[in-house]
């Protein structure tokens, strides 16, 4: 399946996510107590935020080229694109962003455990995130200022996510990871199914 999101456009959500945990110390202060207090919960967020910076080039590209219309001409479903599309925007967002919390996390002052527990939480939470980005992007395909309508889309839809992602991070945030993750698997499941039924409703 065609995939657009490469090249530099790739290395832009990582880019945002490193500059927000560069600039957080600046903004809160160099009292390391607090930054590690607070620096998960700022990591969620930039990670949220880095998840919304390509979903106009997710569906869109190949929607305007005529791609999905020859997917369909092959016989292969819009469900399945959409499913593989989700797959392929996973494996080029998910990876690098948690290689990304390594530094961030030093830039932070994150102890290791509060480090584990974002690396668990993002493996868990980061199919819920490209999953929900793959449907806005699938939503506004098409429309006229698209960018800022799947910010609107969005980022109401991801509070589940933010908060079970930074509730993780607590001594008892167990249950929070098991909400965390039914949360991602119930986006997973469903967006192939939305994401193509939007298309389709966009061709009529």
């Amino acid at each position: 399946m065609t995939q657009h999101y490469t090249g530099g456009a790739a290395l832009l959500p990582i880019l945002f996510f490193l500059l927000v945990a560069t600039l957080f110390p600046f903004a809160i202060g160099p009292d390391s107590t607090l930054l590690a207090r607070t620096g998960g919960g700022a990591l969620w967020m930039a990670a949220l935020l880095a998840a919304l910076l390509p979903v106009d080039r997710l569906i869109e590209p190949d929607r305007a080229a005529g791609v999905l219309d020859q997917y369909a001409v092959r016989g292969i479903s819009t469900e399945l694109a959409v499913a593989s599309k989700l797959l392929a925007h996973w494996l080029g967002f998910a990876p690098p962003l948690m290689i990304a919390v390594l530094p961030a996390a030093a830039l932070l002052k994150l102890d290791t455990t509060t480090v584990t527990r974002i690396e668990a939480g993002l493996l868990l939470g980061t199919p819920g995130l490209a999953a929900l980005g793959l449907l806005t992007a699938a939503l506004t395909a098409g429309l006229r200022g698209a960018s800022a309508l799947a910010g609107l889309i969005m980022l109401p839809l991801a509070i589940p996510l933010l908060i079970f992602g930074a509730g993780a991070l607590g001594d008892t945030g167990g249950g929070a990871l098991k909400l965390l993750a039914a949360t991602s698997l119930l986006l997973v499941a469903i967006t192939p199914f939305a994401g193509g039924a939007a298309l389709r409703a966009g061709k009529d």
